[in-house]
């Protein structure tokens, strides 16, 4: 493959100059959890550089976020109990400062909305006009599908928290500074696959820039290594899902083919992994998920997942299975579309 970009994504170039951010943070639409508010900003930072960042309806609720908040130097909006209309306060206000910013900070160019809210819908339109990439962020238990279709690009909160999970559960220690060869690896994974799964590509240069950006302490010399390059190579060696290309001295980076034999979901087993995956969901602190986000986290550990080889003609017929034990109850929001209680 003839690469000139630092990044490729699903075998197309992506714009390299497009990655300054300003991000702005519903956090009662982002549910006020550490952790998510964690992935949030690293899901942000694997596309570029966060230069500003704002969270709305702060109060004592979210105190356990002033850790993240303040070494991510974001502004805090807070929440002042008065009247009928505090939440649209607040949404005016954020539409306010993002638009503020589009028209006084040229070196952004990027927004992230963490919000599903349709009355964002014109703000996102306003910012497209202008030029600027939208990214959009929600639960999908509130995420209008208007808003999600106005976006450049939109993600479930839900997948963001299922992607980093897996970097959090190789964490042996409470001690966020320092990280292990194994960590960094599904680290690495993690960002190849954001950029675009097995066809994306990378230049080793711009994948330490993204280490950097989430990992600001992050030295190879710390295991051991005098170049990046070299530590690529332990990795590969080591845990054998990545793979390196030499060209001409400079190394691209991709995740490797994998040709092991994965194991399927049976008749026998179905429902122990599903009930392992929306007990981890609600672990999450999502208590209502739509099914196309269940069936997607199924899909990524089985890729081969086929509700039809289990006996059912349609994925929504499983939940309905589901229900019948008392595991999730089936609801409808007010487009008719179905979620999930968890039980």
């Amino acid at each position: 493959m003839n690469i000139n970009k630092d990044r490729y994504k699903g075998g197309e170039k992506v714009d390299k100059e497009r990655n300054n951010y300003a991000i702005f943070i519903d956090l009662e639409n982002c549910g006020g959890k550490v952790e998510t508010f964690k992935d949030v900003i690293e899901k942000v930072k694997m596309r570029g550089d966060i230069l500003l960042g704002r969270a709305y309806g702060y109060n004592e609720r979210y105190s356990g976020l002033k850790p993240s908040l303040l070494s991510n130097t974001f502004y805090v909006v807070p929440s002042l109990r008065w009247g009928y209309n505090q939440k649209n306060n607040q949404d005016i206000q954020l539409v306010i400062d993002a638009l503020e910013v589009a028209y006084k900070n040229e070196l952004i160019d990027c927004f992230c909305i963490v919000s599903g809210d349709s009355d964002y819908t014109p703000l996102v339109g306003k910012l497209k006009s202008m030029g600027k990439y939208v990214l959009g962020i929600s639960r999908s238990e509130v995420a209008s599908k208007i808003f999600i279709n106005a976006c450049n690009e939109f993600v479930f909160l839900e997948t963001v928290a299922v992607a980093s999970k897996k970097t959090r559960n190789k964490k042996k220690s409470n001690d966020e500074s320092s990280m292990t060869i194994e960590e960094l690896n599904v680290l690495i994974e993690r960002i190849l696959s954001d950029q675009g799964g097995a066809d994306s590509v990378m230049y080793a240069s711009e994948l330490k820039k993204t280490l950097k950006r989430l990992r600001p302490d992050f030295d190879e010399k710390e295991f051991g290594c005098s170049t990046f390059s070299k530590l690529l190579k332990i990795l590969k060696n080591k845990y054998k899902t990545i793979a390196l290309k030499d060209d001409k001295n400079i190394i691209m980076v991709s995740l490797a083919q994998d040709d092991k034999t994965t194991s399927k979901i049976t008749k026998a087993n179905w429902k122990k992994i599903f009930v392992q995956k929306l007990k981890d969901f609600k672990e999450d602190g999502f208590e209502r998920v739509n099914p196309s986000i269940i069936k997607s986290a199924v899909q990524s550990d089985y890729p081969g997942f086929d509700e039809k080889e289990l006996g059912f003609k349609r994925f929504s017929d499983i939940m309905k299975e589901l229900e019948k034990d008392k595991i999730v109850k089936v609801e409808f929001d007010d487009t008719h579309s179905m979620l999930l209680k968890i039980i």
